[in-house]
């Protein structure tokens, strides 16, 4: 069974997720929205570690470094202007999206095995993933006319 590299790479990208969260409510905290919805966001993900847990310890997990290589490529160094946080917004949206699609894989998977635990606890941190993504693009969506359309 392969089931253990999906365990790894959505446990990282999780990890990886959250502290992107941390990140840019430590970057751009002087919004009004953003510190609060970030660090909340980022406690949800890592509720979803803690909820890996017994799933790791019946299928094992394999790790991997491609989370990090991902994060790394889209969420480097930090950056400045008006630009920023419609950046690292988007960047953020692009790790729960991989987040999202490792719950969809593991899903299917435990259709397949039939595990009823596994398939409950994909449909809950599922759903908590996609919440993460909706208020991303909605905040998205808020900063990139004003962003984009407004000279600095």
């Amino acid at each position: 069974m392969h089931i253990g590299n999906y365990l790894g790479l959505v446990h990282q990208s999780e990890k990886d997720l959250a502290n992107a969260f941390r990140t840019v409510a430590d970057r751009h905290g002087d919004e009004v929205d953003i510190y609060q919805t970030c660090i909340l966001l980022a406690s949800w993900s890592e509720k979803h570690i803690e909820h890996l847990t017994p799933i790791v310890k019946k299928y094992s997990e394999t790790r991997s470094k491609e989370p990090d290589r991902l994060k790394q490529a889209i969420f480097g160094k930090p950056r400045s202007g008006a630009l920023a946080l419609l950046r690292d917004l988007h960047d953020v949206y692009l790790l729960a999206t991989e987040v999202n699609l490792c719950w969809i894989v593991l899903s299917q998977a435990s259709a397949g095995l039939k595990d009823k635990e596994l398939m409950e606890t994909c449909a809950k941190l599922s759903e908590e993933t996609k919440r993460q993504l909706s208020w991303l693009l909605t905040r998205i969506r808020e900063a990139a006319p004003q962003t984009l359309i407004v000279a600095d």
